[in-house]
């Protein structure tokens, strides 16, 4: 894994000088950029800052490297003049792309420095997935000295690579191997390159919706299947009526309880007809499913064992097999394979309903109780569950997820998940939709762990121990979109990249939402009631986040590390809940910093606005809202609306008396009024705001 990142100590001074010659240039209408006569050295990659790499790619490329053929994707790393970190990118056309945003150079001032691997002595070929491996480790050169190998046969992870070369015949003899276009740096950074990123997220969400939408529609089809086998009048048992019955057919069950055990392994449908209730006996799996196009319709399931990974899994995947018993499926890629731990941990143990290895099954109108998991998926996408019922341990350490899946996308929608360890649980099981279902008293209500292009929406989530919504080990391009949690230790905490966080209500949490994401955007959320509204961690300010609301929570924003992040976009940021200012008409004209001492306690002490806005803090707002790298650990909204954007939230929850008015720049500065609500309990030490507030500005003042 990665160590920790760098600064570039011997660059900062350049930095500074860099900030400095842009303030001149900004009093003389000019802007003037030099940064100085010293040139960094190449760092190891591992102490960047580096992007463009999912962690799942990271774990397989690291595996790969115990062979004699070490896999070295291209790479970049880019020193600039206003951000202390070396940033590293995986591809050299992700590093263009990443330039050419507009905030980008808001954001990290201009790059100073680019170096690029190149492989002229690297012994580089392509492996059979077209990967480039060397014998030898790829140097560091000047990226506008190096050549480029352009739609060669080579490839990256994530799509076509870039193959950089520090002489133009080294370039050219790869291209004659392996096909490609020899070019140099300007038509490098003039090269038209797309790259998918949270936008695109964005633009898919309906499209997601309508494939869903499909996929239920075509497995609700398996409940059509014509009547082979009744249980009780062609066969005794369930067990034998499956066994009975032929391909594509349905077993109907009729109400009454049938204790016994199941293995499905023809394509047929099990529906109950009244209250048909399978009860196992108490040790290991009650059904099990192993053909494709399996349906289970209307039944009571319980008697399930209770084999779980146990707590020393579920506290941090101390070890496989832990807990006594249970399936060890695994993984198709090998027992050595580098997440072989984790599908031993949490696909083994029993289940209510097993599926492995079995495609386009249908789990619907289910009612699940289990000590242990309610629906594992193993190996078999396309499953729908829906319309169903898991009620799981009350002490979630005790007890394991609600579904499973396990390389299994699919869609789980309209279900209730109670107790338990978690509500949905996702292993590579990318694109999986999880959408309109209610969970509670979860260790997480949904937890995605190495499952890119997610939709989760419109999902009802509260009570949980950790997280409502938890995306973990660096995927790609998830969707979090209209959920409702509240009374979560954490509402969302959302890693990796290029995520689409949206509309989603975190309400009454102690912390609303933690951004571990980068490239990521975070719109017309509400974020209300919390202790904490947003924690900010990624190093790297490249989240747009814009057009929130930020409403009554005790802190708006705390920012673990990172420099300045600048919370606006196109001339527009978010609504808070304090700030101050004269506005025209849409947003505020003061600037407003939600982790400043100052502003920050805006919302929370009465006749704090007017002390606010005393010249000297309002000339230093306006200052620090031009100058990127200004101040470290911040957040800063350049443009903060003065009117909430999710107007009918307000309205729902009767919470229009804390709105501002907007008024045009001539008139009364706009504050904001102040409601009479109910904190929740916070263990942080008291502090007297007034005095906080009158220190700083005494303080601030004086310069």
């Amino acid at each position: 894994m990665s160590a920790e990142p760098q600064p570039r100590v011997e660059t900062r001074t350049v930095a500074t000088v860099s900030v400095l010659v842009v303030v001149v240039g900004l009093a003389a209408g000019i802007f003037v950029v030099d940064f100085g006569s010293a040139t960094p050295e190449p760092v190891a990659f591992d102490e960047t800052v580096s992007v463009g790499l999912t962690l799942e790619d990271e774990m397989r490329l690291e595996d790969d490297e115990r062979f004699d053929a070490r896999i070295e994707l291209p790479r970049a790393q880019v020193f600039y003049s206003q951000y202390p970190y070396v940033v590293g990118y995986y591809g050299i056309d992700s590093f263009v792309a990443k330039q050419r945003q507009p905030s980008h150079e808001q954001r990290f001032g201009f790059p100073n420095t680019v170096y690029v691997t190149e492989y002229t002595d690297s012994g580089v070929e392509l492996n059979d997935e077209r990967l480039p491996v060397t014998e030898f480790a790829p140097g560091w050169v000047p990226a506008d000295e190096a050549f480029y190998v352009v739609d060669s046969e080579a490839r990256t992870t994530s799509g076509d690579a870039v193959v950089p070369f520090d002489t133009r015949t080294s370039a050219e003899a790869f291209a004659d191997e392996y096909s490609g276009t020899v070019i140099d740096w300007a038509d490098m950074l003039d090269r038209p390159i797309e790259i998918d990123g949270a936008d695109t997220v964005r633009d898919r969400t309906e499209d997601q919706r309508r494939d869903a939408n499909e996929t239920v529609e075509t497995r609700d089809s398996l409940l059509d299947r014509p009547v082979s086998v009744v249980v009780g009048e062609d066969e005794p048992t369930v067990r034998s009526a499956v066994e009975a019955a032929p391909p594509n057919t349905t077993v109907r069950v009729p109400a009454g309880t049938y204790r016994e055990r199941l293995e499905i392994d023809t394509p047929v449908t099990l529906r109950a007809d009244g209250d048909a209730r399978i009860v196992g006996d108490g040790n290991g799996t009650v059904v099990t499913v192993t053909a494709n196009r399996t349906a289970l319709a209307g039944l009571d399931v319980s008697g399930v064992g209770d084999s779980t990974p146990g707590p020393t899994v579920t506290d941090g995947h101390a070890g496989s097999n832990v807990g006594g018993g249970g399936h060890n499926h695994g993984d198709a890629e090998g027992e050595d394979s580098w997440d072989a731990e984790i599908e031993d941990d949490y696909a083994q143990g029993d289940a209510a309903i097993e599926v492995s290895g079995a495609g386009n099954i249908l789990v619907t109108d289910t009612h699940i109780d289990t000590d242990a998991a309610g629906i594992i998926l193993y190996a078999s996408p396309g499953a729908v569950v829906r319309n169903t019922t898991v009620v799981g341990s009350e002490n979630y350490r005790e007890g394991h997820m609600g579904v499973v899946a396990m390389r299994s996308p699919g869609v789980v929608e309209g279900s209730t998940f109670l107790g338990g360890l978690d509500g949905v649980y996702t292993h590579r099981s990318d694109g999986i939709v999880i959408r309109d279902n209610r969970m509670r008293g979860n260790r997480n209500g949904v937890h995605l762990m190495f499952t890119s292009g997610a939709l989760v929406a419109d999902n009802d989530i509260a009570t949980e121990e950790t997280a409502g919504i938890y995306v973990m080990t660096g995927p790609e391009r998830n969707a979090l979109l209209g959920n409702e949690i509240r009374d979560a230790e954490t509402g969302i905490s959302v890693g990796g990249t290029d995520s689409y966080v949206a509309g989603n209500v975190l309400a009454e949490n102690d912390l609303g939402l933690r951004i571990e994401a980068t490239a990521s955007v975070v719109e017309r959320n509400v974020i209300a009631d919390n202790r904490d509204g947003v924690e900010t961690w990624a190093l790297l300010p490249t989240n747009r986040v814009t057009h929130n609301d930020f409403v009554d929570n005790e802190r708006h924003v705390a920012v673990s590390s990172g420099r300045l992040r600048v919370w606006s976009h196109d001339g527009e940021g978010n609504y808070w809940e304090g700030a101050i200012g004269t506005t025209d008409g849409t947003v505020v004209e003061r600037p407003y910093t939600p982790t400043d001492p100052v502003d920050g306690r805006l919302h929370r002490v009465d006749g704090a606005g007017t002390l606010a806005q005393a010249p000297a803090l309002s000339a230093l707002a306006g200052f620090q809202g031009v100058v990127p790298g200004m101040r470290a650990d911040e957040v800063i909204d350049t443009a903060p609306r003065c009117a909430p954007v999710r107007a009918e939230w307000f309205e729902r929850t009767g919470r229009t008396d804390i709105e501002p008015i907007c008024r045009s720049s001539g008139d009364t500065p706009a504050e904001t009024r102040h409601s009479e609500t109910v904190r929740r309990p916070t263990d942080r030490p008291e502090y007297d705001d007034r005095t906080i507030l009158r220190t700083t500005i005494e303080r601030d003042s004086l310069g």
